[in-house]
């Protein structure tokens, strides 16, 4: 037997012992990104319980912009969004003017799905009031966009409207074309809307907003509402202590 290959039959073993002395750190890292791995998606899996929530069960605490709600399951537009804790936003549906949470589908026709762009003058629309609740992030809250962005955008003259309403077109080829800036005319921040026209068969709707601490809620409605705006404005104040008593 030659030296060579002697040296060589000798250092076999020990290549088979620096091998398994490498596999040990490198199996104990991929043991360590596996758990690693398992944790993360244990603490991020959404924790609402995978049972449907009934739409007769009492009111959920949701919050949306850390602001504590009390939402009843059978006003929630999206079933996705019927359970408790933190929301990015939530879809919501009243009956008008009782603000009672529609009942189920089929005691009074299909459901409305939460996704759908229908205005809502289209969907029953002496009998339904559509709320959205998310944050505000960014975007100036109602009020200030009424004192600064709004003017920029609007036409020089307002028409009169119904109930000391006054009626303001926004020029065309701005953000808001083909929409009214609507409002009380003594008192604009007591009450201001934006809403469509009516095209063809499309019935107007309006977008009135309201903050809440740091949510913003946008309720939509049939243009013809403005008949009594005033009963409009006083059915937003008994939906935001409807949703959120501690504001009382």
């Amino acid at each position: 037997m030659t030296a060579h290959a002697f040296s060589r039959r000798q250092a076999q073993p020990q290549i088979r012992r620096t091998a398994r002395s490498l596999l040990l750190p490198l199996a104990g890292i991929a043991l360590l990104v596996v758990g690693a791995g398992v944790f993360v998606s244990f603490v991020l899996w959404p924790t609402w319980p995978s049972r449907p929530v009934r739409l007769d069960a009492p009111a959920l605490p949701i919050t949306v912009a850390n602001v504590l709600l009390d939402v009843p399951p059978a006003a929630i537009r999206a079933a996705v969004q019927r359970h408790a804790g933190p929301h990015d936003r939530i879809d919501l549906v009243f009956l008008w003017p009782s603000l009672a949470p529609p009942p189920p589908a089929g005691k009074d026709g299909a459901e409305v799905p939460a996704d759908s762009n229908a205005p809502a003058g289209a969907v029953d629309a002496g009998q339904r009031l559509f709320v959205t609740v998310a944050g505000l992030g960014p975007v100036l809250p109602p009020a200030e966009r009424l004192r600064t962005i709004y003017p920029r955008y609007v036409a020089a003259q307002a028409g009169a409207g119904p109930g000391g309403l006054a009626i303001l077109p926004f020029r065309a080829a701005t953000p808001y074309e083909g929409e009214d800036l609507v409002y009380f005319a003594d008192n604009p921040e007591q009450f201001f809307a934006r809403c469509t026209r009516q095209v063809g068969a499309v019935p107007g709707t309006c977008m009135h907003e309201r903050l809440v601490d740091t949510a913003e809620l946008t309720l939509r409605f049939p243009r013809t509402w403005l008949d009594d705006w005033r009963g409009v404005a006083a059915g937003a104040d008994r939906l935001v202590a409807q949703l959120h008593p501690q504001a009382r």
